[in-house]
């Protein structure tokens, strides 16, 4: 299995989402795209098909942005992926009826361990694991 750039970038805007989640306010893009290091244009692209999926919403005008569409404790790094790239783990021995069945059923335990994987990463866990760890100090 290897992910594109743009699942890390979409992972990157809604964790950055996530954290601002207290705060009410809509985040602009080009504020989101600074402080994730994505490049803005594909940024909106990727917010898209978040908000395709009711991951993200978006406001409108000038203080508008994006936050998200429901808490972060219910958003899964699964939902993410497949948000952007569809099965987390796909191979299409799956459904070649040529595939041995024993290799067909590997494969399929395959994609329930990823799946499985995927789906128990919540954005919330994420926010929790990052805290303030950046910002202690050691003397």
């Amino acid at each position: 299995m290897k992910l594109s750039v743009k699942s890390d970038y979409a992972a990157r805007a809604v964790l950055g989402l996530a954290r601002r989640e207290g705060n009410g306010a809509p985040t602009p893009v080009e504020v989101l795209a600074a402080e994730q290091g994505i490049p803005s244009n594909y940024l909106v692209q990727i917010l898209l098909e978040l908000k395709a999926q009711n991951i993200v919403r978006s406001h409108r005008g000038k203080e508008g942005g994006y936050q998200l569409a429901r808490p972060a404790a219910q958003i899964s790094m699964g939902d993410l992926i497949r948000c952007v790239h569809g099965q987390g783990f796909d191979t299409p021995a799956i459904h070649d009826p040529q595939c041995p069945p024993e290799l067909r059923a590997a494969w399929r335990r395959i994609q329930a361990a990823v799946d499985g994987a995927l789906d128990g990463i919540t954005i919330q866990q994420l926010v929790e694991d990052g805290g303030d760890k950046d910002k202690m100090y050691y003397i």
